[in-house]
């Protein structure tokens, strides 16, 4: 249900504080919106094959099958699934911008592991497009670095079995509801 902020509202410095009540409400109220809405994007990747053995959807369910079946937690889990969900606006800036849907809702580790899991993906095969496979070594002294090593090398990496006993995005979606139910943060 949608409730208009009063008339009178036209800037954010000129605004009051029963507008932003109404604001405050209506943003809570609708926060359920946010994993229907990362759902659709998750969907949208049955659609972005590039070339691949699988398409982005079972590349993602893979990955946080892989993930839950190695007893990750729901957020690591979630983050797994949601890791290449960019590729729906980006395959260039997707693990930004997936980072960027988590960040408020994970930890900050997590949030850093998908960001930079690129990086750490380059060691299976920059080497041939003539990139430096060893660009994970950048973060070595960061403490999200072991986790973003082993969601790379564990689960993402080996992610594109067409044979691979795959759980479905039903599945997954009690915890994609319940990690996007309320932000940690803004």
């Amino acid at each position: 249900m949608r409730t208009p902020a009063p008339d009178t509202f036209t800037a954010m410095d000129a605004s009051t504080a029963e507008q932003w009540a109404v604001i405050g409400r209506e943003t809570a109220a609708n926060q359920d919106r946010v994993a229907g809405r990362v759902l659709a994007l998750l969907e949208s990747l049955a659609d972005v094959v590039d070339g691949f053995a699988v398409d982005q959807l079972t590349h993602s369910l893979q990955t946080a099958t892989r993930a839950e079946r190695a007893g990750a937690d729901d957020e690591l889990v979630v983050a797994s699934l949601c890791h290449d969900v960019g590729k729906a606006v980006s395959v260039a800036n997707h693990p930004r911008i997936a980072a960027e849907i988590l960040r408020p809702y994970v930890r900050p580790e997590v949030a850093a592991a998908i960001e930079f899991h690129q990086d750490f993906q380059g060691r299976h095969y920059y080497h041939h497009f003539q990139l430096d496979p060893n660009l994970r070594d950048l973060h070595r002294d960061e403490p999200w670095y072991a986790l973003a090593e082993r969601f790379a090398d564990e689960w993402d990496q080996v992610s594109f079995d067409p044979e691979y006993p795959t759980e479905t995005l039903g599945h997954f979606e009690p915890k994609v509801r319940a990690v996007f139910a309320r932000p940690r943060r803004f």
